[in-house]
C-alpha cells in the first residue's frame, strides 16, 4: 500500500461517528461500535506494554498502527466488547508472544468460562439437581437459575433429557449472551412464609396457602 493510501486511512475513532438523527437501531449500532472502537484502543495499549518489543516490531509506526486496529475493528465487531478485553487479559497472562487476531478469537470461543458461567451441560444438571425452593438455593451463576426458571422446572424434573435439554440449551445461551454482553442479571428471592398465625384459616385461606406453596416449590 502506498504512502498516499495510507494517509487516507481514517483514524479507528472516525471510523463509527455518529450521524444526526433519533437514537434509531442504527444509532444504537453505532454506539455499539463505539463501545468496540474503546475496546481495540484498550487492546492495542495493552499489548504495547505487555509485548513492548514485540509491538514495536509489529506496529513501527502511527501509520501500522491505525491499519492494524481498522483490521482487527473488522475481525472482531461480532463479538461483545467485554468478552474482547476479558479475553485480551486472559491472553496477557498466557501468552509469551504478541497474540494474533485468532488467538483472541480461540478465546471468545470459549469465552463464558471468563464470566462465570458453566458449560451448557453442567448448567443442565445443576438445574435438574437444585432442591427446591428454587430461588433460595446457591446457583454457580443467576444464569443457570434464570435458564431453568425459563425452560420450566416440572419440565425439567419430569420430561426426559434428549426432550428438553435442547431448550435449556437455547434459553442458556441467550442469557449467556446477555453476560457476555456485560449484563448483570438478576432475579428476586421471595420471603420465606410466616410460621406464626393468629387464628384457624379459612378453607379459602388454606387452598391460597397451598396454591402459594406449591408455587414457591417450583419458583
Amino acid at each position: 500500500m502506498s504512502v498516499k493510501k495510507i494517509d487516507q486511512v481514517a483514524s479507528i475513532e472516525n471510523l463509527v461517528k455518529a450521524s444526526p438523527g433519533p437514537k434509531s437501531s442504527d444509532a444504537r449500532r453505532a454506539d455499539a461500535s463505539r463501545d468496540h472502537v474503546d475496546v481495540i484502543n484498550q487492546i492495542f495499549a495493552e499489548f504495547e506494554l505487555a509485548y513492548h518489543n514485540q509491538y514495536r516490531k509489529a506496529y513501527p509506526d502511527e501509520a501500522a498502527v491505525k491499519l492494524g486496529k481498522k483490521y482487527w475493528l473488522e475481525c472482531l465487531s461480532d463479538y461483545p466488547a467485554t468478552l474482547l478485553l476479558q479475553a485480551t487479559r486472559e491472553l496477557v497472562k498466557t501468552h509469551s508472544y504478541l497474540p494474533t487476531v485468532a488467538d483472541l478469537v480461540n478465546v471468545c470461543k470459549r469465552g463464558v468460562h471468563l464470566f462465570g458461567l458453566p458449560e451448557p451441560r453442567q448448567a443442565y444438571l445443576e438445574a435438574c439437581r437444585a432442591a427446591s425452593p428454587k430461588a433460595a438455593q446457591k446457583w454457580s451463576h443467576t444464569a443457570v437459575y434464570l435458564a431453568g426458571k425459563n425452560t420450566g422446572w416440572f419440565e425439567l424434573a419430569n420430561k426426559p433429557e434428549g426432550q428438553i435439554f435442547p431448550l435449556f440449551e437455547y434459553n442458556y445461551s441467550q442469557l449467556c449472551q446477555r453476560v457476555l454482553a456485560g449484563e448483570d442479571l438478576h432475579y428476586q428471592q421471595d420471603k420465606a412464609l410466616s410460621q406464626e398465625t393468629t387464628s384457624p384459616l379459612s378453607n379459602k385461606d388454606n387452598l391460597s396457602r397451598l396454591e402459594k406453596l406449591r408455587k414457591d416449590l417450583f419458583s
